[in-house]
């Protein structure tokens, strides 16, 4: 069950979630790890990589949804118990990201949950 959320526990949550993928990616970068590219409007964040492929991270406010577009398709995430969880299969969304984007990159690219 997912857990309800304030809209501002919504936004400072989210806000966090989307400033914690950028610091990784960042990191990676600045550790020669993968040349990936930012781009963040208000919600939605876009992770490139040198082969061309993109990742989209996007709110859905009026949902409380977190959401996914990924090479390997879209997932809905929402907030249960500290964690933002898949609504289909349950799987956290730092270690979908991690999946997603090593594909993505070709190499072992790691997002810790913690922020």
């Amino acid at each position: 069950m997912s857990t309800a959320l304030s809209d501002a526990e919504y936004d400072r949550l989210t806000s966090a979630l989307l400033a914690r993928i950028e610091a990784a990616a960042d990191q990676w970068l600045q550790d020669d790890i993968v040349d990936v590219d930012t781009h963040r409007t208000g919600g939605l964040l876009e992770l490139a990589f040198p082969n061309g492929s993109k990742i989209v991270v996007n709110t859905q406010p009026p949902l409380h949804e977190v959401w996914l577009a990924a090479r390997a398709g879209g997932f809905h995430y929402r907030h249960v118990d500290g964690r933002w969880l898949d609504t289909r299969d349950g799987s956290e969304f730092f270690a979908s990201l991690s999946r997603h984007a090593s594909a993505q990159a070709g190499r072992e690219l790691t997002l810790g949950a913690s922020a």
